[in-house]
């Protein structure tokens, strides 16, 4: 058993320098550009070791931003069954924390045009999660509940995009008060940013 475990250890260090040195690469220049030669080299092993656990850079890619996103789910599904009403725009301030702590990956993410997919799937997970929060709370809004999601996702994401890209000129906590004054202040859903 102690030696599965071992095994279990090298292979996910092996994954985890390959997933710094992919992204480390993916930063510096467009994915068109990185080979699987120079994620190997980068990350010091051989190209059949990268074969063994991802079809290609783009496979490689496509796994980053699911883990990163899964993380972001699994962070706010843990904080909606410990606190109770403190979702993502009440309580902004551990994503901010999130981003900083990941900020590497999240920066490669934002500032190569190409990766819309990153995009479109974080806006997919904070939109769903909106969407959920009107239908437990009840739309009254004139607005249709999917528009409405739709439209707080783009501005959350636009605000966190511009952050990012800015080498995060301002602390996490004042990020997350801003956040929460701009949702409150344009009432852009007053049931869900109503305090209890």
């Amino acid at each position: 058993m102690e030696h599965a475990v071992k095994i279990d250890r090298r292979i996910l260090r092996t994954k985890q320098s390959i997933t710094k040195s992919f992204l480390e690469l993916f930063s510096e220049k467009n994915i068109e550009e990185i080979t699987i030669n120079d994620i190997a080299e980068r990350a010091n092993v051989n190209r059949g070791t990268i074969y063994l656990h991802y079809i290609d850079k783009y496979d490689l890619l496509d796994k980053c931003i699911e883990e990163r996103i899964n993380e972001l789910i699994s962070l706010c599904k843990r904080r909606e069954v410990d606190e109770v009403n403190q979702e993502l725009l009440h309580e902004p301030k551990p994503f901010f924390d999130y981003l900083q702590d990941h900020f590497p990956f999240f920066s490669s993410m934002f500032s190569n045009q190409r990766v819309f997919v990153f995009r479109d799937r974080l806006q997919h997970f904070i939109s769903v999660s909106l969407m959920d929060k009107m239908n437990k709370l009840g739309n009254k809004s004139d607005v249709e509940s999917e528009l409405n999601a739709q439209f707080m996702a783009s501005a959350f994401i636009g605000i966190v995009e511009w952050w990012i890209r800015h080498q995060m000129p301002h602390s996490t906590d004042f990020m997350a008060d801003q956040v929460r004054k701009l949702f409150e202040k344009n009432q852009i859903y007053p049931n869900i940013m109503k305090r209890s």
